[in-house]
């Protein structure tokens, strides 16, 4: 355990230093939440009558969470990156814990994740959107924020290391775009069609969307929603924890197969 910690810090340290010699990347992936914040709350803001509430006011938390969301593309095209220009091959020849690399990734992007999300909600706050849940609450949806950002970063490194190529990374990582689109991170499911809606609810963005606005005191929960959206702090937690007993083990595997 001592060497895994050791080397994931060692690792850790080194995507922070790619981060911090190459700014344009992360200010890139940084500031693209903000601007559909902008876009979504200012074009489609006025067109949207929420029931209950002003769709800015929906609309933080589902940007927060599809920002969660995307750690599935950065996870994926930075894996995809380093095993197809050497760089995970020579980590192999080394003498450190095969879980030390694809962690040290994964806790990297979650520090910058954590770092990114700070301008967000202060555009948010900016453009109206309050919380009114306790601080507890509060810390408690920004801990789903970060818990699900590493889930997904989990996913996105086993993809890009079973990729063929960054190319075929980066066109599948541009592909989940769509995901959050097919959740309520947007828009309400209430009126979507039946099978659309269960679609849409069962995907973990729309259980970790609605916990977060509960916490953050904004939602109210349709009665006839599917379970995770019903119990969306349980829902969100089982979806996160399950995504990272799965794939974190297959990512390291897949790491230290080559």
């Amino acid at each position: 355990m001592s060497a895994l910690v050791h080397d994931g810090t060692a690792v850790l340290g080194r995507h922070l230093t790619k981060v911090r010699r190459a700014p344009a990347i992360a200010v890139m992936t940084q500031t693209m939440p903000i601007v559909f914040l902008l876009f979504f709350g200012y074009v489609f803001g006025s067109a949207l009558a929420m029931p209950g509430t002003e769709y800015r006011a929906y609309l933080v938390p589902g940007l927060l969470v599809a920002t969660a969301a995307g750690g599935l593309m950065t996870g994926m095209f930075q894996a995809a990156q380093d095993a197809h220009r050497g760089v995970t091959d020579r980590f192999r020849t080394m003498p450190i814990s095969r879980a030390a690399v694809p962690l040290g990734q994964a806790l990297a992007d979650l520090v910058t994740s954590a770092v990114g999300m700070v301008p967000m909600i202060l555009v948010g706050l900016a453009m109206g959107w309050r919380i009114e849940g306790t601080a507890l609450e509060a810390l408690g949806a920004l801990g789903l924020l970060l818990l699900f950002r590493f889930a997904t970063t989990w996913v996105g490194i086993l993809l890009g290391l079973a990729s063929r190529s960054e190319e075929a990374a980066g066109q599948l990582g541009s592909a989940t775009f769509m995901l959050p689109l097919l959740s309520n991170a947007y828009i309400p499911t209430e009126n979507m069609a039946g099978w659309l809606r269960t679609v849409a609810e069962w995907n973990p963005i729309s259980a970790v969307t609605t916990a977060v606005r509960e916490l953050f005191g904004d939602v109210a929960v349709p009665a006839d929603a599917a379970w995770p959206v019903a119990h969306p702090v349980a829902g969100a937690l089982l979806w996160s924890f399950g995504l990272i007993a799965l794939f974190a083990p297959l990512a390291v595997r897949r790491y230290a197969r080559g």
